[in-house]
């Protein structure tokens, strides 16, 4: 449902795509949700025509397919380019969000996020031993490991039989010594300060606890299977947050209204959980979230300048989606406050989104859609009508020598790594 300088990272979604590092400087790139399959998708329009621009035939199929187009993303709500464009305009971060989602009210929300951490791909949970480290059965009392354990490097929580927890450490020089066994599920925290977590891919911090967690009945292909989560404040879960966005170093207002839209994107989640034991993700599938690394000093001041306000509709906090960039154009939604409008924001913003320009070869035409045989042409149709060229495209027809594939834009784009649905023959 999400999505660029210093480190890229593509990601090949309905969102958008693109990550910077951690302690993203001005030079970093914005990222984008994925819009939930279930509440958006592509919106078609009747085809405003056979457009002479719409059509690529056999004359140009060996070189393949070249397009240009224009935004990142699917272009609904904020335009992150957009929000810079206008509070370097000296618009107030305020005044951004409600030109984003017009119709929707200012509002308050609090309490706790449940995050999915995605890279710990292992059975078990392995922290790294610091002062105030303690455990507890979820919902149960705090005991002390640290104290129990002043010699542990690092502390495991494995799931045991009949869904109770074991629980080992490691010191320096020896291996995992088992110190009890516990029912339930299990969260680990340290009080105010981060707990590091160990994962295949490195250590991360995270403020909050970390709890190992069964998944649902039929989610998992194995029954000792554990999901880490980590369980933190909303203020806190967006630190990690915003930065992954946007730069920290962008105009203030521009960053600010990252993190109004940020949280009420989180409470919406909230509202409408993805899983029965969390309920985001720690990736462009819900919002990027990088831990206590990710954190700027400059991010953490727009959170705290927007200290738990949101936008609401219908007494709900409002869906509130974001890209990169929608060239110009937003993209109309699934809810009212998401409006297909004119967006001038972006002109003189250093939009590297403003246009692009693809070629996707013949070959790699025919590797996705084999059944057309020799690759002869495209006919792209079902545009949203607003815009240059009439907008988004619905629907893109590969046709060959032996036949024709009908695909929804937003797959097209998926498969080849297209910046957006706006686009047309170069």
């Amino acid at each position: 449902m999400r999505r660029p300088l210093g480190t890229l990272i593509g990601l090949l979604t309905a969102g958008v795509l693109l990550a910077p590092a951690a302690g993203a400087t001005a030079s970093a790139a914005p990222v984008t949700p994925d819009p939930d399959p279930g509440l958006v998708g592509p919106v078609e329009r009747p085809d405003p025509g056979d457009r002479p621009g719409d059509r690529s035939g056999a004359a140009r199929a060996a070189d393949g397919l070249t397009l240009t187009g224009r935004g990142h993303g699917h272009g609904r709500g904020l335009s992150q380019y957009g929000a810079k464009g206008a509070a370097e305009d000296g618009w107030s971060y305020r005044r951004i969000v409600s030109f984003y989602y017009p119709g929707t009210t200012w509002d308050r929300a609090a309490g706790r996020m449940q995050v999915l951490i995605t890279g710990d791909t292992t059975r078990d949970l392995v922290v790294r031993a610091r002062p105030g480290l303690r455990l507890r059965p979820v919902g149960g009392s705090w005991s002390p490991l640290h104290d129990a354990r002043p010699s542990a490097v690092a502390w495991r929580v494995v799931p045991a039989a009949k869904g109770r927890s074991q629980v080992d450490y490691r010191t320096a020089q020896g291996s995992w010594t088992r110190l009890r066994t516990v029912d339930g599920e299990v969260e680990v925290g340290a009080g105010r300060a981060p707990v590091q977590l160990e994962t295949p891919a490195g250590t991360t911090a995270y403020r909050g606890v970390l709890r190992s967690v069964d998944p649902p009945p039929g989610s998992s292909d194995d029954a000792e299977d554990r999901d880490t989560v980590n369980v933190a404040p909303m203020e806190s879960y967006l630190r990690g947050v915003v930065p992954r966005e946007v730069p920290a170093l962008w105009p203030a207002a521009a960053v600010r209204a990252q993190a109004v839209a940020a949280r009420s994107y989180a409470a919406y989640e909230r509202v409408h959980p993805r899983n029965s034991h969390y309920q985001v993700l720690d990736t462009s599938g819900s919002q990027v979230y990088g831990g206590v690394a990710a954190e700027h000093p400059a991010s953490d001041e727009a959170v705290r300048a927007t200290r738990r306000q949101v936008r609401h509709a219908g007494g709900q906090p409002a869906f509130t989606q974001f890209s990169a960039s929608n060239g110009g154009w937003t993209a109309k939604g699934s809810f009212a406050y998401l409006p297909a409008q004119q967006d001038r924001n972006e002109e003189g913003s250093g939009n590297p989104y403003a246009t692009w320009r693809r070629t996707v070869s013949s070959s790699a035409l025919e590797s996705a859609y084999p059944a057309i045989g020799r690759f002869t042409g495209v006919e792209l149709r079902g545009r949203t009508g607003d815009g240059q060229w009439g907008g988004r495209v619905g629907t893109v027809v590969v046709t060959g020598g032996q036949g024709r594939v009908t695909v929804p834009g937003e797959t097209f784009r998926s498969v080849f790594g297209l910046p957006s649905t706006w686009f047309t023959r170069a």
